[in-house]
């Protein structure tokens, strides 16, 4: 009687199908930038490091191991001494971290001389992270 019919008005509005996609393409904007780019980038340091995994590295691995590597036995495995005597082979990618990482041969050694990952020195290299933890530059004897 004295209300007037109401009509719907048509889907879209003025904007049209675009507006409807603007939050959408900013949704996938942010994850990709706080979840996606990030991930691919620690994927990519994750694979650097297990290829550059060599002998004497103290390594970490996902079952929570800590040892040194002995052997690189081939490019998925390597062998890891997890106590004196006790080695144990394991795959390349269940390595977590690298905790102390050896310095290649100097090729003037001929690979008949000690490494400075080895070289008896007791703990110059602890001696060395406290010294520049504590401000000091060089990691040099100052006794």
């Amino acid at each position: 009687m004295f209300i007037d019919p109401a009509y719907a008005q048509g889907a879209g509005g003025q904007g049209g199908g675009f507006a409807f996609l603007i939050p959408l393409i900013l949704i996938f904007v942010v994850f990709y930038f706080l979840l996606i780019r990030p991930q691919q980038k620690r994927m990519k340091e994750h694979q650097n490091m297990v290829a550059n995994l060599r002998r004497g590295d103290r390594i970490v691995t996902g079952g929570g191991l800590v040892g040194s590597v002995t052997k690189v036995v081939d490019d998925n495995e390597i062998q890891v001494e997890i106590a004196e005597g006790v080695k144990v082979r394991v795959m390349r990618n269940s390595v977590q971290q690298v905790m102390n990482k050896s310095e290649p041969a100097d090729k003037s050694q001929g690979g008949g001389g000690k490494t400075a990952a080895n070289d008896g020195g007791g703990q110059g290299g602890v001696q060395g992270v406290l010294d520049k933890l504590r401000g000091g530059g060089s990691s040099g004897s100052q006794s």
